[in-house]
């Protein structure tokens, strides 16, 4: 079952957002402490502007100006240096808590943002070729109960299916007096179900409390979903969307501007969760990259071979993990384009299994099938 609410309909209006009753306890404390989050950057991001290979001798003429965006900037290895937009990754990166995949790929190659975000999200080889999404299948290998939610105005695909989850969207509409929330509770009395969604709405409202003003501020989003990750009947999988990732004109201060705002949403998560942080995993990932070289308004148009993140207490982290094609006008796919010479799906199964103490073939199979590769090792601390 799939709920969507958010505060302009009715639940949601008088409940905020609306976290499901846990059925079951975790089958192990330590299991059940882990948490995830998936942020999805809709438009497709350039993992070139994010992650810029320096080392590679072709990157300066290749980018044109977009590579004046790393003078002067540290490299994290002999290779790569991260916009200088992402201090607070950089500073995760030091610490050995943020790992970067370069050169990775989803399995559909045409460069429609629809159909690629169909693709990353339901864990299938073509687009909407199936109908559940590839978190909704993560959570039948999860203890039961286990919850799940999105800060969207409706459930993503990602979490769509069977399995329970729930959708959060923020409102400017004014919250409800008491005596209607009265009124309500005792009108949902008699009914089991609703009442028990009831209670756990007016739970989550609680949890949300005084962070629930995220609209389009980063900051305000992390600390937002980290109350709604936080203590024993807070969720362990969460999704976030983020827009505004295609970058066709002038993307040199749109993407400092995207960049900032991703950098400071995850501190805020991080701040957040205090000492939960160290048993959390985010995976920050994009349809598809963008063109090597900029196109005539100073932008990028669709590219392929893009990058994902994996920040947090249990990523193996200070490193970035690349089979690096080069960016020679010979490398490049279709003569424009990042080769993605990584699976993404490899990359996340690899991680998210080893986050929860799963079996990563079990989970590749299970949330990506149809999918060729082999599940990325190493990704994850013991």
């Amino acid at each position: 079952m799939t709920l969507s609410l958010n505060r302009r309909n009715m639940l949601g209006a008088l409940g905020a957002a609306t976290l499901l009753p846990t059925r079951l306890a975790y089958a192990a404390a330590a299991q059940g402490e882990r948490r995830f989050v998936f942020i999805i950057q809709r438009g497709a991001a350039d993992g070139l502007a994010t992650l810029a290979p320096l080392g590679d001798p072709a990157f300066e003429s290749a980018r044109g100006a977009l590579a004046a965006d790393f003078a002067g900037a540290d490299k994290l290895d002999t290779t790569f240096a991260l916009h200088p937009a992402l201090a607070g990754m950089g500073a995760l990166y030091s610490q050995k808590q943020a790992l970067f995949v370069h050169g990775v790929g989803i399995p559909y190659r045409d460069r429609s943002h629809f159909d690629a975000q169909n693709v990353l999200e339901t864990g299938g080889t073509k687009p909407y070729q199936t109908k559940d999404g590839w978190m909704n299948r993560l959570l039948a290998l999860l203890p039961g109960g286990t919850r799940a939610l999105a800060v969207s105005p409706t459930v993503p695909a990602a979490l769509r299916g069977p399995r329970d989850v729930t959708s959060y969207a923020n409102s400017r509409l004014p919250d409800p007096d008491a005596e209607l929330m009265s009124r309500v509770s005792q009108m949902y009395a008699g009914d089991k179900q609703l009442h028990a969604l009831w209670e756990s709405s007016m739970q989550a409202k609680a949890m949300a409390a005084g962070n629930d003003d995220s609209g389009q501020d980063p900051v305000a989003t992390g600390k937002l979903v980290a109350s709604l990750l936080s203590g024993p009947s807070g969720a362990r999988v969460a999704m976030i969307e983020t827009g505004g990732w295609d970058t066709h004109f002038q993307q040199k201060g749109r993407i400092e501007r995207q960049l900032k705002g991703l950098d400071a949403m995850i501190g805020a998560l991080k701040t957040g969760l205090g000492p939960a942080w160290n048993e959390t995993l985010v995976l920050v990932a994009t349809e598809f990259g963008r063109t090597v070289a900029p196109n005539g308004t100073g932008g990028t148009d669709h590219g392929t071979g893009s990058l994902a993140m994996l920040l947090g207490g249990t990523v193996s982290g200070g490193k970035v993990v690349s089979d690096w094609p080069g960016l020679a006008q010979g490398q490049l796919f279709e003569g424009r384009d990042l080769k993605p010479t990584l699976a993404l799906d490899a990359a996340i199964a690899g991680a998210v299994g080893a986050h929860f103490g799963l079996d990563p073939a079990l989970v590749l199979a299970t949330c990506f099938p149809g999918g060729g590769s082999k599940p990325i090792g190493g990704l994850i601390r013991a």
